[in-house]
């Protein structure tokens, strides 16, 4: 659903051409760095970037899911790790407030994160729990005493994606310790700020240098109850499937953007290089290859479209999510191989960047859902609807 049209081809332009000579022209520099260029964030932010999917009545753009897919496939047009500074924010971090929060918590926290003055980081994942609701240790146990009516949070969140930068943690945390499943899980706003929270060292990772994760630890954190998003209890997994439904379509759309562009690079080179007296691009086994991406690309770019599509009509797009983020991400995979291929010795050498890609994407396959947790939901989904 594309509201108006003008107004969406304005910001493509305006995107595109930041991506084109300000990001691109950045990426080795923030490669070697590890750190995305002050100036850089500050026009990321002027351009409201942080606030592409924050409601216009808490001065964000309010972008439709169809209308934030073609924003983000013109961010995938250069390293992943630009978007991932602003897509916390944009995605997991905010969507629950925006999806569940009650009016005080929207009316404090979305204006801040639709400038990018707050950056929001989803707390989920746990070092003995991800994708297992039932593993998640992490408590929030709810007391009242002199300081008012609170919760204390104790517990270790890992690969926690901004969480050196977070003013604020979306955080799943276990109320009810008698409940172990989903049910036993709420959602909370938790201000970076607050006593007895800490940052871990900042992750080694093999790619997207530039974006960075940390393990947040939690120890007798006394949270207000006003931050439970909601207000109530036991939502927390809800709230979190609504998110990462959502996330997931996003994702999708960053791997066909990055894929395009390690497609363009893989067939520039491939017209530029010359074995045997011709451009290696007229030999079939190269073409080969060259067209599989493109095929494969076509076909996952026209998922993503649908699934955001049926998603602003307001299908439930459920499964269509996990299967835009299983093939998306396993399509870019193939396709960043196939690059390193094509540019052969070249392609092993982080000159020519296509390296450098190859190891950022790796990780579209495992985070916000492995590909294996797709094709279980996806499977589920099929056999729960054959059986009604």
């Amino acid at each position: 659903m594309i509201r108006d049209p003008e107004t969406l081809n304005a910001l493509l332009d305006t995107v595109n051409r930041f991506v084109r000579e300000r990001l691109v022209p950045a990426e080795a520099l923030v490669s070697e760095t590890d750190q995305i260029p002050a100036d850089i964030v500050r026009e990321m932010k002027a351009m409201g970037l942080f606030g592409l999917t924050v409601p216009e009545e808490f001065g964000g753009l309010a972008l439709t899911m169809e209308e934030e897919v073609e924003v983000m496939l013109a961010m995938g047009q250069t390293s992943p790790c630009f978007r991932s500074l602003f897509g916390t924010t944009v995605g997991i971090g905010s969507q629950g407030i925006v999806f569940d929060g009650t009016p005080e918590q929207k009316a404090k926290y979305l204006p801040p994160l639709a400038t990018g003055e707050l950056i929001a980081s989803f707390a989920l994942t746990e070092p003995e729990a991800g994708s297992d609701a039932a593993s998640l240790r992490t408590t929030a146990i709810r007391a009242s005493d002199g300081d008012g009516d609170h919760y204390v949070v104790n517990g270790t969140k890992r690969f926690i994606t901004n969480s050196p930068q977070a003013g604020i943690f979306t955080l799943m945390a276990r109320t009810n310790p008698e409940d172990k499943g989903a049910g036993g899980v709420s959602a909370f706003i938790v201000e970076a700020n607050t006593p007895g929270i800490s940052i871990g060292k900042k992750d080694k990772k093999m790619g997207q240098r530039g974006a960075h994760t940390a393990d947040v630890i939690f120890e007798n954190c006394r949270v207000p109850a006003s931050q439970l998003i909601g207000g109530q209890e036991g939502q927390g997994f809800k709230t979190a499937m609504k998110v990462l439904e959502k996330g997931r379509i996003h994702i999708g759309a960053i791997c066909v953007g990055v894929a395009e562009r390690m497609q363009r690079d893989a067939l520039n080179y491939a017209i530029e290089r010359k074995q045997f007296g011709q451009p290696i691009a007229e030999f079939q086994l190269v073409q080969a290859m060259l067209a599989d991406s493109q095929a494969e690309i076509y076909a996952a770019r026209c998922m993503v479209l649908d699934a955001a599509r049926r998603r602003d009509l307001g299908q439930n797009v459920a499964t269509e999510a996990s299967c835009c983020k299983m093939f998306a991400s396993e399509m870019c995979g193939r396709v960043a191989d196939r690059a390193v291929q094509i540019f052969g010795g070249a392609g092993y050498m982080s000159e020519y960047g296509i390296e450098r890609f190859y190891r950022d994407v790796r990780l579209f396959r495992i985070y916000e859902g492995t590909t294996q947790i797709q094709q279980i939901v996806i499977a589920r989904n099929l056999v729960r609807d054959a059986t009604r």
